[in-house]
């Protein structure tokens, strides 16, 4: 039975992932920072909770990590862990970055001293490139990061690049661009547009604030992403990726599109809040995965519509709707 040790287990895309994996057969475990502090409640929505493996593990503490990769013995290890947000790098840019570099670094390490075949996953991030100018970024495409979550990921990016190279480890990067999923939590704008036009519509709000809404992105659904990670990982050879739609639309747009899937006109309830806006921004944002779906045979089903579709649905079946 192939053995996958999953960090950040309990985030957004660590449940969908332990989920596929469960039903390829796999033993999963997971980490988080503090087991008795986390919920899980995303496992437990998945009904897998009790199927996973869960300890805690700090990603910047050497021995955390050494302890927990001894324990699983895995033959897989996707590193989904550290801090997630873009808006939350500004105000806290030391701990994103000692979470991301130091937590990668110790990953590798860990690969390279313990000299065992063990393919490594490394949660790249779309951020790397920062503005691509109207053009779609692939693997080929220089990195200009223009947020402290950005400079993060891109120095774990080389971090995994390096130790494949230097060490011969089979060690990847996934560059996922924005995928949402109703695991996203509130203080990513998505999923503050969905709940604000949800409450609007059912009468529990009047008015949603937010910042630019000129800003484009490429967004995908995470259930489909988790699919590219694994993908990635079972490839013949180590190497890089672009996992993204190419399909690029406004904030605007997207705001718009949700305010129509519950019946409303996004201008009559939406207010430009200044406050919220970024100390720097990407004004735009679009991934070419044309290597993907030539190497991997993978490719996006669920477009921006198909996404705001099932993010509603998924909002209107939560309790406080009922």
């Amino acid at each position: 039975m192939p053995r996958a040790l999953i960090c950040g287990i309990s985030g957004q895309d660590g449940p969908y992932l332990a989920k596929l994996l469960l039903e390829k057969g796999y033993e999963v475990w997971g980490t988080a920072r503090d087991t008795d502090m986390s919920s899980f409640r995303n496992l437990a929505a998945l009904g897998i909770l009790d199927q996973v493996n869960i300890r805690s593990m700090l990603l910047r503490d050497f021995r955390s990590v050494i302890q927990a990769v001894v324990e699983s013995d895995p033959h897989e290890i996707y590193n989904l862990a550290g801090q997630s947000s873009v808006g939350r790098s500004f105000a806290q840019p030391v701990e994103t970055l000692e979470s991301v570099v130091v937590g990668t670094m110790n990953l590798l390490e860990c690969i390279r001293i313990l000299k065992k075949p063990i393919r490594f996953y490394n949660a790249g991030s779309s951020e790397c490139f920062g503005d691509t100018g109207r053009v779609a970024a692939d693997e080929t495409t220089p990195f200009a990061p223009r947020s402290p979550y950005g400079v993060a990921k891109a120095a774990a990016f080389w971090e995994t690049a390096n130790y494949r190279e230097a060490y011969d480890i089979y060690a990847c990067t996934g560059m996922l661009f924005n995928h949402e999923s109703p695991f996203r939590p509130r203080r990513f704008v998505t999923r503050k547009i969905v709940e604000g036009a949800c409450h609007i519509a059912a009468g529990k709000a009047d008015e949603l604030r937010l910042g630019s809404l000129e800003i484009s992105r490429d967004w995908g659904w995470a259930p489909e992403y988790v699919d590219a990670m694994w993908r990635i990982l079972q490839a013949d050879e180590p190497d890089d990726f672009v996992i993204a739609t190419g399909e690029s639309n406004t904030l605007q747009f997207f705001v718009e599109s949700v305010f129509a899937e519950v019946g409303l006109n996004w201008a009559d309830h939406v207010k430009t809040d200044e406050s919220l806006l970024r100390p720097s921004d990407i004004l735009f944002s679009q991934g070419c995965a044309d290597k993907a779906k030539s190497i991997l045979g993978w490719e996006a089903k669920t477009h921006m519509k198909g996404v705001i579709s099932k993010l509603v649905t998924a909002e209107r079946d939560r309790p406080e709707y009922q």
